[in-house]
């Protein structure tokens, strides 16, 4: 057997288990599961795995049987599996998200030991008929092969495509020609192992005064260009699990105890690049003393950043080709989160 034909298959069957099919557990959905198996697999061999198609034919409603009515959807039998045909729409368009993780882990000498960039490329297509889309980025390789040596271009690691793109196309070329799925899906996902430097920068001292109380002080500060806004930015920052008696002092935002985590969230709804904060927490101790502050996890910082990304990648063109000729309009939107952000500070 193709040992990542299984894989795949697997993942898919984890996928609609677990996604919008059930929603208790399987017991209590034993006959949707047993109808999405017999769709799923026939003889041994996957067929339909495209959660749009199985939700045509498979649902939790009540239905009356009546056979001389009854039709599978042509998507089973097409070559596009993945897209029914007949699909109208009065404004043709197509949204296009890049969005950017970044994974940073620094250590308390502020060195960067390790990150990179996970990012991916979702669609939402509403689009009339079977159209056919040509996406093109700035790719180092694509620039190499065409000669062109102008702009910033990005190199792209463990690229991963949606079912729909055409693979030998993009081997050869690398164009991401494709015909899309209706409705949202993610077209490609890819990382980038580059240096990142961390763009909220952290620094904090806890001082212990008689093991009575501690006192930490956290400085925040975004390290991206001034243009751009951080929104909805969490610091999480540990305390030891014996603290008491919280009080808090910030510049801006407000933080919060959360005691079944051993943390204070310091929250701050809009930080502007380039900007400085600050956040004092002060705690109460027992007399006795714990030195499990030794050993405290890193602090850790979401965060999202709109119309930015880190790596430079761009959407160059959206070519949408339809055999009618109508006009449609794409439009592209950047987002940069954290993902994986550790920050180790010296105590």
């Amino acid at each position: 057997s193709n040992a990542s034909l299984v894989y795949s298959f697997l993942y898919k069957l984890s996928c609609h288990i677990s996604g919008w099919y059930l929603c208790v557990i399987i017991q209590d959905n034993f006959v949707v599961v047993y109808e999405l198996l017999d769709e799923l697999m026939d003889f041994g061999f996957p067929q339909t795995t495209d959660s749009k198609i199985l939700q045509e034919y498979i649902t939790q409603e009540g239905a009356k049987l009546e056979v001389a009515k009854s039709k599978v959807p042509t998507t089973v039998t097409n070559a596009v599996s993945w897209r029914s045909e007949g699909i109208k729409y009065k404004k043709n368009e197509v949204f296009i998200d890049v969005i950017e993780s970044i994974n940073v882990l620094v250590n308390a000498n502020g060195s960067v030991m390790s990150s990179d960039i996970v990012g991916s490329i979702k669609l939402k297509t509403m689009l009339s008929g079977m159209p056919e889309l040509r996406l093109g980025l700035n790719d180092r390789v694509l620039f190499a092969l065409t000669g062109r040596d102008k702009g910033k271009t990005v190199a792209m690691e463990d690229v991963k495509f949606h079912q729909c793109v055409r693979l030998s196309r993009f081997e050869s070329d690398r164009t991401i020609s494709f015909i899309p799925p209706d409705g949202e899906s993610e077209l490609m996902s890819y990382r980038i192992n580059t240096h990142v430097k961390p763009l909220i920068w952290i620094e904090s001292v806890i001082e212990k005064f008689s093991h009575s109380r501690v006192e930490i002080m956290v400085k925040a500060k975004g390290q991206f260009k001034k243009q751009s806004v951080a929104n909805n930015v969490e610091v999480r920052v540990p305390v030891p699990s014996d603290a008491d008696s919280p009080k808090f002092k910030t510049s801006t935002g407000h933080a919060k105890y959360v005691p079944e985590k051993n943390l204070v969230v310091w929250t701050i709804k809009s930080f502007p690049g380039g900007k400085e904060y600050l956040m004092r927490a002060h705690f109460g101790l027992p007399s006795v003393e714990n030195d499990e502050m030794e050993g405290k996890p890193p602090i850790t910082v979401n965060f999202e950043i709109p119309y930015f990304t880190v790596s430079g990648i761009q959407v160059r063109y959206m070519k949408i080709i339809e055999k009618s000729g109508y006009q449609a309009l794409p439009w592209v939107r950047y987002i940069t989160q954290s993902g994986d952000y550790q920050l180790r500070t010296n105590a």
